[in-house]
C-alpha cells in the first residue's frame, strides 16, 4: 500500500480516537460531582488526581509499548490499545463511585499510546523531510475530532453525563474493527529490533536518548511547554463553568471551536509557514504566540472574548508537528517507536505533575474563602511554563548552530 493511502487510515484512526477523547471532556465535571457528592472546586481536585492516575500509569507503559511496536510493528500495539479504551470508557459511564472513575483512569493509562504509535507510523513511512507536514496532518486529525467529539459531547451531556462515555466506547471500538481490517502494517521487518527491558522503561528510554543532546534539549523545550498546555484539558470545563457560568453545550461549543481553529491551522497554515520560515522559526512562533493566548485566558473578562483568544492559541498547532520533526530526523529508524515511546513516558510524567498542580491552583483560587479570587492563575502559571520552554528551545537550537560553524573548515585556510 502507497505511504499516502497508508497516511489516510492512520488519519482516520486518530481521528475516531479524538472524538471519543472529545465527547467527554464536557461533561467530566458533572459527572464527578455526581459520583462524588462535592461541590465543583473539590470536584476540580477530583479530576486532577484521575488524571495523575491515568499519567502515572502512562508514564511506565509507554516506553513498553513503543519499544513493542519497534520488536513486533505497529498495527498490533496500536489495536490492542484501542481495545482497552474503549473498555475504560464502558467502565466509567457505568461507574457508581469515584473508586470505579479511578480504576478506569488506571486502565485508559496502561492504553495510552494511539498518538505515539500514529507518529512512529509517520516515521517509518515518509523520509525526514516529508514528517512535519505529516505529524501537523496528525495534529489535524485530533483537531478535527474536537470540532466534532465535544460538541456531540455537550449535546448528550444533556440526557446526563452518562451518555457521552457509551457513545465514545461505542467509537473507540468502531475503530478497532476499522483498524483490524484496513490499516496496513508501516514498520518493514527489517527495521524492526530485539524488544530489551532495559530499554523499555521510561528511565532506560531518556537514557538512549542522551546520545542525541539536541533531541534531549528539544525533549525538555517540550516538558515545559505540555506542562503549560495541561492546564487546558485540566481546568477549560471548570473555569468556564466559574467564571462565565456555560453549560456542557456552551462548553462543547468552545472546545468545538479549539478543534476548528486547530484543523485551520494544522492542514493550511503550518504547511505555509513550514515553506517560508523552516522548521525552527514556525516552533519559535508556535511558542510566542501560545504564550500571549495563555495571558489572554487568565484575564478576560467576558466569555465571548474566550473566541478571540482560542484563534490566537490555535498556533500551538505549529508546536508539536515541528518539535516533532527536528527530534525524529536526529534518530534512526529502528528506533523511532522507542522515541515516541520515550516522548509518550515524558509527557504522561508531566501529566503526572501538571493536572493537580493546575486543578489545585484552580481550586485554591476559586473557592468560596481564597485569598484573591482569580479563577485564571492556572493559565498565568501555563503562560510561565511555555516561557521557560521558548528559552530552553533558543539555547538548544543556538548550540547546535555554534557546533555546525565549528565543524565547518575554515576558508582562509
Amino acid at each position: 500500500m502507497r505511504p499516502k493511502h497508508a497516511l489516510a487510515f492512520i488519519f482516520v484512526t486518530v481521528l475516531l480516537d479524538s472524538i471519543g477523547f472529545g465527547i467527554i471532556m464536557p461533561v467530566v465535571p458533572q459527572l464527578i460531582m455526581d459520583v462524588s457528592g462535592e461541590p465543583l472546586s473539590s470536584a476540580a481536585q477530583y479530576g486532577g488526581w484521575l488524571m495523575f492516575v491515568y499519567a502515572a500509569m502512562q508514564f511506565f507503559s509507554a516506553p513498553v509499548l513503543g519499544n513493542l511496536s519497534d520488536r513486533f510493528g505497529r498495527r498490533p500495539v496500536l489495536l490492542l490499545s484501542l481495545l482497552l479504551m474503549g473498555g475504560d470508557y464502558l467502565l466509567m459511564g457505568w461507574a457508581p463511585s469515584i473508586a470505579w472513575l479511578f480504576l478506569g483512569r488506571f486502565i485508559a493509562g496502561i492504553s495510552a499510546s494511539t498518538y505515539g504509535i500514529a507518529n512512529a507510523f509517520i516515521a517509518d513511512s515518509f523520509p525526514p523531510e516529508e514528517r512535519a507536514k505529516n505529524f501537523a496532518l496528525m495534529g489535524a486529525a485530533f483537531g478535527a475530532g474536537f470540532i466534532v467529539g465535544p460538541v456531540i459531547g455537550g449535546f448528550l451531556g444533556e440526557f446526563g453525563p452518562r451518555a457521552p462515555f457509551y457513545a465514545a466506547a461505542g467509537l473507540a471500538f468502531a475503530n478497532v474493527l476499522y483498524g483490524f481490517f484496513v490499516l496496513p502494517e508501516s514498520l518493514k521487518p527489517e527495521n524492526r529490533r530485539r524488544f530489551e527491558w532495559r530499554r523499555a522503561n521510561p528511565f532506560g528510554a531518556f537514557n538512549q536518548l542522551w546520545r542525541y543532546p539536541m533531541v534531549m534539549g528539544l525533549v525538555f523545550t517540550y516538558f515545559f511547554y505540555l506542562i503549560g498546555h495541561h492546564s487546558l484539558p485540566s481546568v477549560w470545563s471548570y473555569f468556564a463553568i466559574e467564571k462565565f457560568g456555560w453549560s456542557p453545550a456552551e462548553i462543547g461549543f468552545s472546545l468545538g471551536a479549539v478543534g476548528v481553529c486547530m484543523i485551520v491551522v494544522q492542514t493550511y497554515l503550518i504547511r505555509r509557514f513550514l515553506t517560508r520560515y523552516g522548521t525552527e522559526r514556525t516552533a519559535h512562533i508556535g511558542l510566542t504566540m501560545t504564550i500571549i493566548a495563555f495571558l489572554g485566558y487568565a484575564f478576560v473578562p467576558f466569555g465571548w472574548m474566550m473566541y478571540i483568544v482560542i484563534v490566537v492559541g490555535a498556533a500551538q498547532g505549529f508546536i508539536g508537528a515541528s518539535l516533532q520533526s527536528l527530534m525524529s530526523n536526529q534518530v534512526p529508524a529502528d528506533s523511532q517507536g522507542e522515541l515516541q515511546g520515550a516522548l509518550g513516558s515524558m509527557a504522561s510524567l508531566v501529566s503526572i505533575l501538571s493536572p493537580p498542580f493546575m486543578t489545585q491552583t484552580f481550586a485554591w483560587f476559586s473557592a468560596a474563602d481564597a485569598p484573591i479570587y482569580f479563577p485564571g492563575a492556572p493559565f498565568l502559571a501555563a503562560a510561565i511554563f511555555t516561557l521557560l520552554g521558548l528559552m530552553v528551545m533558543i539555547r538548544t537550537l543556538r548550540l547546535r548552530r555554534g557546533d555546525r560553524a565549528a565543524a565547518q573548515p575554515d576558508a582562509r585556510t
